[in-house]
């Protein structure tokens, strides 16, 4: 017989607020294309994406984190210092150590929570929510404020008429919270490691470290390349449209809903054409709202799914209370599904 006294928290868990932070710069396709062989029609017709931001000096991962996280914190209605755990999910935060969590954490006024990173690339949002659904049924934590953050401007190859044009930066963060009902559902999450070769970072930091050249990319005029993401798109696009089709039909059947009764659709915003196709194989009906916020942010990996939640509700193309279906996927490969209640 045990002797651990057994934990006790909410009955299930909710979204409460949500908030975003894009950098003021915002960069249009023209500024892309004076570095790659392309065009503007080009660039919309494989993306999407007409437009993305890229964050400034000032506009660090701190920085925007704690922008996004104090609209959702006010968002929610609680104060700073009820947050129990900050959970930052990103790619894009240069220092080893500390977790830039903790940093944020006491920059926003949360006190002495728990607070670490992830790094799950595009599905990181999905896996951060999972994780404060569990600490708040648990009972680790009555709040929880899950970030996702990006500054992928930083590992753009500018370069690479293959990736150059997908990437932008920005914050959203959500305040997660106790609930007398369900909101959140059973997540389906994995991942497919034999696929980890087709969205990878160029060269490990300790290769661009040792600075051997034989093992570092170089550009046109010899010198040598700062580490930066690559794709092999054709495979990635086409696991995107056929896997995650499955994987969101899979989150709806554990929520023991079907597409009907959806309002809203917030896929990770990659691709226009990925978004467009996982309708069409779901059969979304027309009055399912798609988050399209790829268009004028571009792929902010982490932050896409908050960043697209955000605008949709201060848009009013989507309302509190709202179910919707949030799916995100990337590097790795890894991906997580869920439905749950607009805040």
């Amino acid at each position: 017989m045990s002797k651990i006294k057994p934990s006790k928290g909410a009955p299930y868990a909710r979204i409460l607020g949500v908030g975003g932070y894009r950098p003021t710069r915002v960069v249009p396709n023209e500024v892309i294309l004076e570095k790659i062989d392309s065009s503007d029609e080009w660039i919309r017709s494989r993306s999407g994406i007409a437009t993305r931001h890229w964050a400034s000096a000032e506009e660090t991962v701190t920085a925007m984190s704690v922008e996004a996280s104090g609209k959702a914190i006010a968002d929610a209605g609680i104060a700073a210092d009820q947050i129990g755990a900050v959970i930052v999910s990103t790619v894009s935060h240069f220092k080893q150590t500390p977790a830039v969590a903790t940093e944020i954490a006491d920059k926003v006024g949360a006190g002495k929570p728990a607070a670490f990173d992830i790094s799950a690339g595009c599905a990181g949002f999905g896996y951060g929510l999972t994780l404060a659904k569990g600490m708040i049924v648990e009972g680790s934590a009555e709040y929880v404020l899950v970030i996702g953050v990006e500054r992928l401007s930083d590992l753009t190859d500018l370069e690479d008429r293959a990736t150059a044009f997908l990437f932008g930066d920005g914050a959203g963060a959500v305040v997660v919270g106790p609930s007398d009902v369900p909101h959140i559902g059973p997540t389906v999450w994995g991942s497919e490691g034999d696929k980890s070769e087709t969205i990878k970072q160029t060269v490990p930091w300790n290769d661009f470290h040792l600075g051997d050249v034989s093992k570092l990319p170089l550009n046109e005029r010899g010198e040598v390349k700062f580490p930066a993401i690559t794709q092999e798109g054709q495979a990635v696009f086409r696991w995107a449209v056929f896997e995650m089709a499955k994987v969101a039909q899979q989150a709806l059947d554990a929520a023991g809903i079907s597409a009907a009764d959806l309002d809203v659709f917030i896929p990770h915003q990659a691709n226009m054409r990925i978004i467009d196709s996982m309708v069409k194989t779901l059969k979304l009906p027309e009055h399912v709202t798609v988050a399209r916020d790829v268009e004028t942010t571009g792929n902010t990996s982490a932050a896409s799914i908050p960043l697209a939640m955000e605008r949709l509700l201060a848009t009013g193309q989507a309302k509190s209370g709202d179910t919707a279906l949030v799916i995100g996927f990337g590097a790795g490969l890894v991906y997580a599904a869920t439905v749950v209640t607009l805040p």
